[in-house]
C-alpha cells in the first residue's frame, strides 16, 4: 500500500518518516508519497495503523497535523488525500468503487480542456470513461493518450515510488495583507516570485518548461491559467515576461486578489536544455549581470540583490507608506521580508 502524506502547516519531516521505510518520495514543501509494504509486513500492522503512528508522532515531535490518503497505487493515494480531512485518513479500497462516482476533471492527467471533450462525448465521470471501449478513447484522446486513459480510470498506476527523486515542480507564493486591487503591485509581487524561482533553479542547476500562476480571491476561490515556454530556462527575465503575459490574460480589471502563487513546471536538469543564441547584446549582457547577482547571493544571502522596482517598493514603504509587497511591514509564508539591498540593478 502507498501513503500520501500532507503535513499542516507547511513543513517536511522526513527523519519521522524514514524511521518507517526508506521508500519516501518527497514534494516539497509539504508532501509525500510512502511505500510501506515492507513497513507492514516488519512491523507487522496495516496500512491504516501506519497511517495513525505516523500521524501522532508528527504531532508529538512537530505539532504538525497531516492529511493521509491510502491506496494501492501512487495515484489512488493522492486522490484520497485530496479529499481527506486534517487529521483524518481516507482509505481507497476499492479502486472501481472509489473512482466510479467522481467527475472525469477529477482523474490524473485529465486538465479541463479534456474533461470538457470527454464530457462533450457523455463521458463525464470516472466509472464511465472506465466502461467506454479503448478505440473510443483512442480516437479521442489519441492512442497511448487514450489507454493511459482508460487505465488509470480503472485505477491502475505503474508509477513507482523513488526515493530522492528529482522534484518536477517548484512553486512559492505571496499573500497581500489585504484585497489588492492594484496591477502595480500585482505585477511587483510576479517580479518577486520570478526572482525568487529562477534563482532556486539555476542553484540547483535546472530548468523549467512551463509556468502555471495561481490567483486567489477575497472570496476564496481561485483561478489558474498555465503557459508553455518557448524554451526551457531558469532566465528570471524570461520568467518575468511569462508570468507578466499570464497575468494580462486574466484580465483583473477590478478583482480583489488576496495572494499569487507561481508554479515552474517540467522540471529537467540545465544540462539538457538548449539555448536559442541571439545577436542581441542587451540579452547576453543580462545574463552576465544574472550570473554575477546569483554569485553575490550564494555568498552573502539571497536579500542582496533585487531588481530596483522591488527596492524602491521597500523604500517607499520605509518612508511611511503602508505595509505592501516588498516593504519591512510585508510578510510572506517565509516570514517578513529583510531590509533593503545595498546593490541593485
Amino acid at each position: 500500500m502507498i501513503l500520501s502524506v500532507r503535513f499542516v502547516p507547511e513543513a517536511l519531516p522526513l527523519a519521522l518518516i524514514e524511521d518507517l521505510t526508506p521508500l519516501v518520495q518527497a514534494f516539497p514543501p509539504d508532501a509525500a508519497l510512502i511505500d510501506v509494504r515492507g513497513a507492514q509486513r516488519y512491523f507487522g500492522r496495516s496500512a491504516t495503523e501506519l497511517a495513525a503512528l505516523l500521524r501522532v508522532r508528527a504531532l508529538a515531535h512537530h505539532g504538525l497535523d497531516c492529511v493521509i490518503g491510502v491506496g494501492p497505487n501512487p495515484m489512488l493515494a493522492r486522490m484520497a488525500a485530496r479529499e481527506a480531512r486534517p487529521g483524518a485518513t481516507l482509505v481507497a479500497g476499492d479502486a472501481r468503487t472509489f473512482l466510479a462516482d467522481r467527475p472525469a476533471a477529477a482523474l490524473q492527467g485529465v486538465g479541463p480542456k479534456m474533461a470538457r471533450t470527454l464530457c462533450s462525448y457523455g463521458l463525464d465521470s470516472i466509472g464511465r470513461i472506465a466502461a467506454a471501449p479503448l478505440a473510443t478513447l483512442q480516437r479521442i484522446a489519441g492512442a497511448r493518450a487514450g489507454r493511459e486513459l482508460q487505465e488509470r480510470a480503472r485505477g491502475i498506476d505503474r508509477t513507482p515510488v523513488v526515493p530522492n527523486a528529482a522534484a518536477r515542480s517548484v512553486s512559492s507564493e505571496r499573500s497581500f495583507p489585504r484585497d489588492e486591487l492594484d496591477r502595480g503591485r500585482q505585477r511587483g509581487a510576479l517580479l518577486s516570485l520570478t526572482e525568487e524561482l529562477g534563482s532556486r533553479m539555476r542553484r540547483e542547476g535546472q530548468v523549467c518548461g512551463a509556468l502555471a500562476l495561481t490567483v486567489r480571491y477575497a472570496d476564496r476561490t481561485t483561478t489558474t491559467r498555465g503557459r508553455t515556454l518557448h524554451e526551457r530556462t531558469a532566465h528570471s527575465a524570461a520568467l518575468t515576461a511569462a508570468a507578466y503575459a499570464i497575468h494580462d490574460s486574466l484580465g483583473l480589471q477590478r478583482a480583489r486578489v488576496r495572494g499569487i502563487a507561481l508554479r515552474a513546471e517540467g522540471l529537467t536538469p540545465a544540462e539538457h536544455a538548449a539555448h536559442q543564441l541571439m545577436f542581441d547584446p542587451a540579452d547576453d549582457k543580462a545574463r552576465r549581470i544574472e550570473a554575477v547577482a546569483d554569485r553575490a547571493r550564494a555568498r552573502f544571502g539571497p536579500g542582496v540583490i533585487v531588481p530596483g522596482t522591488l527596492a524602491q517598493n521597500r523604500r517607499h514603504t520605509r518612508r511611511g507608506a503602508p505595509a505592501r509587497h516588498g516593504g519591512p511591514g510585508y510578510r510572506d509564508r517565509r516570514g517578513p521580508v529583510a531590509d533593503p539591498p545595498s546593490v541593485l540593478y
